[in-house]
């Protein structure tokens, strides 16, 4: 009983209790800031600090106009549009104003001399704070703050980019995928979807290319490859474009078609059946005779009507064999048609037959459409001969 209200006394020491309060706090504004990192936090603290600028400013100002300009208001003003509520950025204005008036009194006519407040300044400061206004209220209505704008762009990026990662596949086997959205953006309109199903027997790829590029796709392209890749796997192989076709006409959207080429390769016997909904064909290089032949299989596009049937074509690759597939904006331009694409394409691949395809995907997007202002995306899936899996 005594050794416990010795620690009793102990903890309502003077120090313990500042100790205590101590941590509270630094408890309190950790949260704090988390919150209004996160946008879920008031803005008061960004607003106290704003606020607190404009007097320093104007003092500023006043005491050397040339080297601190009247102007120099629209900085907190510009600040203030990213940072703070609509209602909050009013407060803000109304302190600038002050500051901006007080400015013109202090310094006298702008008639008198230079650095004084004229109507230009004024201009300038107030459309620094429209602007910052029709911004905040913008970020309002949407509901997503500009502390998270950055952060959910780059979340959803990177979601595209960990959907359209290849699964690793055993000895023998080679895959690459490369990808280079239109106008050097970080968002396509082309996506893959993959995985080894029937206990990993087989390997399920799926790439498609949404109507649209770049930003304009890329949104829907995400909402796509979350849904392709729920169903891929989860329905027989013949199953999947009649699915996917389904799930895009409910959508609804104005530009709703997309297409689709869907591999299904046994990892075992390398026999593979290829879907496609409306989609250019695959290719495959044989090693026996070193010519490259067309995949074609049938399958309209996309979300264009209900009921569509899809029918593969069935192929097998062989040691050295090389299967490539890839959309349109590869091979397609408007001052080039598919099939001279295809030509320039596989002449461009045959530089890679002798020495292997390994990171051979980019090379031959740089070679082919370097320069073309559309999503491209191609795949490679190489059976590899005895000698290449030895020196790998």
């Amino acid at each position: 009983m005594a050794a416990g209200r010795e620690r009793r006394a102990e903890a309502d020491t003077l120090t313990a209790r500042v100790k205590k309060q101590w941590h509270r706090a630094r408890v309190g504004v950790r949260r704090a800031a988390v919150d209004y990192f996160r946008g879920d936090g008031s803005d008061w603290i960004a607003l106290a600090g704003l606020l607190l600028t404009i007097p320093l400013i104007a003092v500023a100002t006043l005491a050397n106009s040339v080297w601190f300009a009247p102007s120099a208001l629209v900085l907190p003003i510009v600040a203030g549009g990213l940072l703070l509520r609509p209602a909050s950025l009013l407060g803000l204005y109304a302190a600038a104003a002050t500051a901006l008036i007080v400015e013109a009194v202090r310094l006298g006519p702008y008639t008198e001399g230079a650095s004084r407040v004229t109507p230009g300044v004024v201009l300038v400061v107030a459309a620094g704070g429209f602007f910052g206004l029709v911004v905040a209220q913008f970020r309002s209505r949407v509901g997503v703050p500009w502390r998270r704008g950055g952060t959910m762009l780059f979340d959803l990026r990177e979601r595209i980019r960990v959907q359209s990662q290849l699964p690793t596949l055993p000895s023998g086997w080679h895959r690459e995928m490369s990808l280079r959205p239109a106008g050097g953006q970080s968002f396509s309109g082309d996506f893959v979807v993959a995985a080894r199903t029937n206990g990993g027997r087989t390997l399920e790829v799926v790439l498609t290319d949404v109507s649209g590029k770049g930003m304009d796709a890329g949104s829907r392209a995400l909402l796509l490859s979350g849904a392709f890749g729920g169903l891929l796997g989860s329905l027989p192989p013949h199953a999947f474009l009649p699915a996917a076709n389904g799930y895009l006409l409910r959508q609804e959207w104005e530009e709703g078609f997309a297409t689709s080429i869907h591999l299904v390769l046994d990892l075992d016997s390398g026999d593979y059946e290829l879907y496609s909904a409306g989609h250019p064909p695959g290719l495959q290089l044989s090693a026996g005779s070193g010519k490259w032949e067309e995949k074609m299989a049938d399958g309209p596009l996309l979300g264009v009507y209900d009921g569509a049937q899809f029918h593969p074509v069935k192929g097998s690759l062989r040691a050295g064999d090389v299967l490539m597939l890839f959309t349109d904006g590869l091979v397609e331009t408007a001052e080039r048609d598919i099939v001279e694409g295809i030509d320039r394409l596989t002449g461009e691949a045959d530089r890679y037959v002798a020495g292997g395809f390994h990171g051979a995907a980019w090379h031959l997007i740089e070679a082919v459409a370097k320069d073309v202002n559309d999503d491209r995306a191609l795949l490679l899936i190489c059976r590899e001969g005895p000698t290449a899996a030895a020196n790998r």
